[in-house]
């Protein structure tokens, strides 16, 4: 079976994520895509991130009518900063044999692989799947294998909308009183009006 792992803050989860997350399922035949929300970021350690509870609550909503996407909760229940090789070693020891996981990640978060955990080790146990994002040229591979020797090999570069969406906007938007309908599930807006979040 292959499976997605997409990680992130989704801080809030939104459209953008949901559209990547599907592109990447079809064009790659995965069974289904985990949305592992982030316990506490190492690469956003200054930024106050919303509390855990609600960001689960947010991608719970969110893909509630989908069932190929699934919840995993293991960043936030795990102590500690949240680092993607632990993530994968954690979900490798629950796969079958001849089960693979295909990492979701953004152009520009593959040029900071180098200073990622242990990234020899990550591109051992998955596919690292790069989705382009607005504003960001398409990684140079070659560039990095210096750093990380085989990179190339475990990267797959697909194309998928550059969605130009970012959370930070829409919790400003929030913040402005402007309207997200366009921007997240309608259950997930209903859930910030609600809990008033990001106000």
């Amino acid at each position: 079976m292959n499976i997605g792992v997409m990680g992130g803050t989704f801080d809030p989860v939104h459209k953008g994520h949901l559209i990547v997350a599907e592109e990447v399922r079809v064009q790659l035949n995965l069974a289904e895509v985990l949305f592992v929300p982030a316990g506490q970021p190492w690469l956003k350690a200054n930024s106050p991130i919303t509390d855990a509870e609600h960001r689960i609550q947010m991608v719970r909503l969110a893909i509630s009518d989908k069932p190929y996407f699934k919840l995993s909760t293991m960043e936030i229940e795990r102590a500690g900063p949240s680092y993607t090789v632990d993530t994968i070693t954690e979900l490798q020891g629950q796969l079958g044999l001849g089960d693979n996981l295909f990492f979701i990640l953004g152009w520009e978060n593959v040029a900071e692989l180098p200073q990622w955990r242990e990234p020899s080790r990550l591109i051992k146990m998955c596919y690292l799947v790069a989705v382009p994002r607005p504003g960001y040229p398409a990684p140079d591979l070659n560039s990095l294998e210096g750093d990380i020797p085989g990179l190339s090999q475990s990267v797959i570069l697909i194309d998928t909308p550059k969605i130009d969406i970012s959370a930070s906007a829409i919790r400003n938007q929030v913040a402005q009183g402007l309207s997200i309908t366009h921007l997240v599930p309608e259950a997930v807006e209903r859930y910030i009006n609600r809990h008033k979040l990001y106000h």
